[in-house]
């Protein structure tokens, strides 16, 4: 347990450096740990399972997260909780948020912006690093 912790300190400060820098592409050490191909990768290169890259993009709409500011800590929570249980926590908490979205319109009489607002949300989570 205490090797998982001092290991997901030193993921936190070393990719914390690439949090405020301006560039469109994650580093390459967050590309390793979400196993996605990197920019320079060909076009037509083929998946083990036979479906081009650029197909099931296309496909699934598979759109990369943008790393924010957050992003060390959902790397590092990744690495200490493992993927199944940080996607069924961060699916607990994205359904809290829509609901309070829905009561917050509901009460200010303006639930026709429930669906904009819910939009809006998951747009800030994407810059700010928590969809990675």
């Amino acid at each position: 347990m205490r090797f998982y912790a001092i290991l997901t300190l030193l993921l936190c400060l070393f990719s914390s450096i690439y949090g405020f820098s301006p560039c469109t592409s994650p580093p390459i050490s967050s590309r390793i740990l979400t196993n996605t191909p990197s920019q320079n990768a060909p076009q037509n290169a083929r998946h083990i399972d036979g479906i081009g890259s650029r197909q099931s993009t296309q496909l699934f709409g598979g759109k990369q997260a943008k790393f924010g500011i957050f992003s060390p800590a959902v790397y590092g929570a990744k690495l200490v909780l493992g993927e199944k249980k940080l996607q069924g926590i961060r699916g607990k908490a994205i359904s809290l948020h829509s609901g309070y979205i829905g009561d917050f319109t509901k009460w200010a009489g303006a639930y026709h912006l429930r669906t904009n607002l819910i939009k809006k949300a998951k747009t800030n989570g994407d810059i700010l690093g928590f969809l990675v």
